[in-house]
């Protein structure tokens, strides 16, 4: 019998782009559910997809049906951008924490495997050079700084999970991606700042000719990873050979991609250089200095470094990334140059 997975938010970055990964590379069978479908593409045709579109506050009886018929469940839905957590804090704990405590609640109701995305922003402002899943402390600032309430929101559920894991023999596998990048992670072709994620603000700002904005100089570092590299991760945890992936963490992310935002910012308007219907972008391209204050507001804090330890997935799932992080620009970009459906000014 093939495995059933469910996957909530299956139009999302990673929904989608694991949905694609299992009707091409396994037998599974996939049942999923958003707001939206145009993520989905040749997906939606596949006998094996089951797709509906809903939302998961209003959804309840759609998602406990599906969640008693299905093997695995991947509560993929959040609110995931950085200007959204000081903006519209109580909107990110609502569907970040409380509807994805329901599907969790319902998991243990019907005794199903749980394969929760929780954050590489747990770790918060933890001093560690290296972050380890069971070691490193998590580390939030005061109250007042809102962005927290995403990462509180994660970390909680997290524990949640856990203690059900040890009360009731919940079978779970908690995953923390770390700026993972790639096609379709945000709509590069929409102008707005500060709509999208870092990555693909500044690829929207070479397009638009717009500078690129370094908050507080772009010394901050993050450790960026391909999309397929992280679904390669997720393909093993759902399929959890031997048990590998039973009650545990892991860290998924490339520490051989660390780099500075501001050299991000170079590396993008460099990979811009070589198509030529953007040579001139590329070119006009400028990097600006702005506080984080005016860039996000008063609420915000920054994370200074990010970095994981990715011994435990190398070692339980035998994974590693593959994808260099010019590689992984260039693919973006030729995924996003190639799909633009509107004509250059």
């Amino acid at each position: 019998m093939p495995l059933r997975v469910l996957i909530l938010g299956a139009n999302g970055f990673i929904g989608s782009s694991l949905t694609h990964a299992i009707l091409k590379q396994k037998d599974w069978e996939v049942y999923g559910m958003d707001i939206g479908d145009h993520k989905l593409g040749h997906c939606l045709g596949n006998p094996r997809f089951k797709f509906v579109e809903g939302d998961v506050m209003i959804s309840r009886e759609w998602i406990e049906y599906h969640v008693k018929k299905c093997d695995a469940v991947l509560p993929l839905v959040a609110i995931a951008n950085p200007i959204q957590y000081v903006k519209d804090p109580l909107r990110v704990f609502e569907l970040d924490f409380e509807s994805n405590l329901a599907v969790v609640r319902q998991c243990v109701k019907y005794k199903k495997r749980i394969i929760f995305p929780s954050t590489s922003e747990v770790y918060g402002m933890s001093p560690d050079q290296e972050l380890d899943e069971m070691t490193s402390p998590l580390v939030y600032g005061p109250i007042e700084r809102q962005r927290w309430i995403y990462a509180c929101s994660k970390q909680l559920l997290d524990r949640v999970i856990y203690a059900y894991g040890v009360r009731d023999g919940v079978d779970y596998t908690l995953f923390r991606p770390f700026n993972w990048i790639g096609p379709q992670l945000d709509n590069v072709f929409e102008p707005k700042e500060g709509s999208s994620r870092l990555f693909t603000q500044f690829i929207s700002n070479v397009i638009f000719k717009k500078p690129l904005q370094l908050v507080d100089g772009g010394k901050q570092s993050r450790s960026f990873t391909f999309i397929d590299d992280g679904v390669d991760a997720l393909l093993r945890i759902i399929e959890n050979k031997d048990g590998c992936a039973s009650r545990q963490i892991f860290n998924i992310g490339n520490p051989a991609n660390e780099v500075s935002v501001a050299k991000l910012a170079k590396l993008i308007i460099a990979a811009f250089k070589k198509f030529p219907d953007y040579r001139e972008h590329a070119l006009a391209a400028k990097t600006v200095v702005v506080p984080s204050g005016q860039y996000f507001g008063k609420y915000y804090q920054d994370i200074q470094k990010r970095v994981p330890s990715i011994a435990n997935a190398k070692k339980q799932l035998g994974w590693k990334p593959k994808v260099d992080l010019e590689t992984a620009i260039k693919l973006t970009l030729d995924y996003h140059l190639a799909h633009k459906d509107y004509s250059l000014e």
